[in-house]
């Protein structure tokens, strides 16, 4: 089945939110609610939670599920994806009927596959948003402007810290737990984090490295990261030492993904910064915030807010090739992102 959306058809319609009761989907869900009462559908596996919420129940790893829910709501012209899929299967159901797609999924092989489906959807008509989160995301937007005040980046370091008393989903701490265990090339890094002081950073295999080489034409990036407990930011990114092995065991995994879904040692606040090289000059820009997952949830809504209102072109985007959210950590400074331009060199 391929519809092609008509030209000059109008952008509205109604969007459907698939994990549209967790944490980052509530946010997803409210925001769009606030600036388009009555035309947000909450989705998801448990119908009862997405009854209760004036939703549908579906499942994006059920093909034939997801595509019956499509086309029973044939006004849906846009669906946010808060839940990873498996595959590229629940895109490319959406492209082929023309539907808009917004996507906080941060697994970078998932997200090479969905640009690849560029063309289908430039052919239906369709417009998708990838990279909307804080890494990959907020990331995105600060390596932009990091790597244009240098007038070109040769090679751009990105640091992420994240506050381990914030409230992570199951898919979250699973996420990372694969990360972990994920071998990275690349060596720790001393840098200042505004509001933790100076911290030694790991690399760490969050999607915005691999991404904004291709979109922004940088040839070296590389993605660190640290936790605000300190004894959890050695004890975790010791996973990668001789214990590894344990974490790669289903079992393990499981009984590490639930004791990490339990451990709150530090607060909710987290920081992005962003630094930019090129031959000896150097740009760095840092933004700090709280509540990873309604932050993520907000930009999630905002770039979908740019795909429902026709903002965005056919085709598959990163958050980083649409313009109209380049000044998106401004325009979150009133749900409390603090946009900085930090000093000080970084040490490796």
């Amino acid at each position: 089945m391929t519809t092609v959306k008509s030209p000059g058809a109008s952008p509205f319609g109604r969007v459907l939110v698939v994990g549209g009761y967790g944490a980052v989907g509530t946010a997803v869900t409210s925001a769009l609610d606030a600036w388009f009462p009555g035309r947000v559908i909450p989705a998801g596996r448990d119908g009862a939670k997405a009854h209760r919420l004036g939703g549908v129940r579906t499942d994006i790893a059920d093909p034939e599920a997801f595509g019956r829910t499509l086309d029973e709501l044939i006004d849906v012209t846009l669906v946010v994806l808060c839940a990873e899929p498996p595959d590229t299967t629940a895109a490319e159901l959406c492209f082929e009927r023309g539907i808009d797609l917004v996507d906080t999924g941060a697994t970078s092989h998932l997200l090479d596959a969905l640009t690849e489906l560029g063309p289908l959807a430039r052919r239906t008509g369709a417009s998708a948003v990838l990279s909307t989160g804080v890494a990959p995301g907020l990331s995105n937007l600060l390596a932009r402007r990091a790597h244009q005040a240098v007038g070109g980046a040769e090679h751009i370091d990105l640091t992420l810290l994240l506050g381990t008393g914030d409230h992570h989903g199951t898919d979250a701490v699973r996420w990372t737990l694969t990360g972990l265990t994920t071998p990275m090339p690349a060596a720790p890094l001393r840098i200042d984090l505004p509001g933790y002081g100076t911290r030694t950073t790991y690399p760490f295999p969050f999607s915005d490295q691999y991404t904004l080489p291709r979109t922004l034409g940088v040839p070296h990036v590389t993605t660190r990261l640290c936790l605000d407990s300190r004894a959890l930011t050695a004890g975790l990114l010791g996973l990668r030492r001789a214990p590894a092995r344990l974490a790669e065991h289903a079992a393990a995994r499981r009984l590490l993904t639930g004791l990490m879904g339990r451990i709150h040692l530090g607060g909710d606040g987290f920081a992005v910064r962003a630094d930019a090289y090129r031959a000896g000059r150097h740009a760095a820009y840092a933004l700090t915030g709280n509540r990873q997952s309604l932050i993520t949830g907000l930009v999630a809504a905002h770039a979908a807010r740019a795909v429902f209102t026709g903002a965005v072109t056919p085709g598959v985007h990163h958050i980083e090739e649409i313009p109209g959210l380049a000044r998106l950590p401004e325009d979150l400074t009133g749900n409390g992102i603090r946009l900085l331009r930090p000093r000080g060199e970084t040490t490796r």
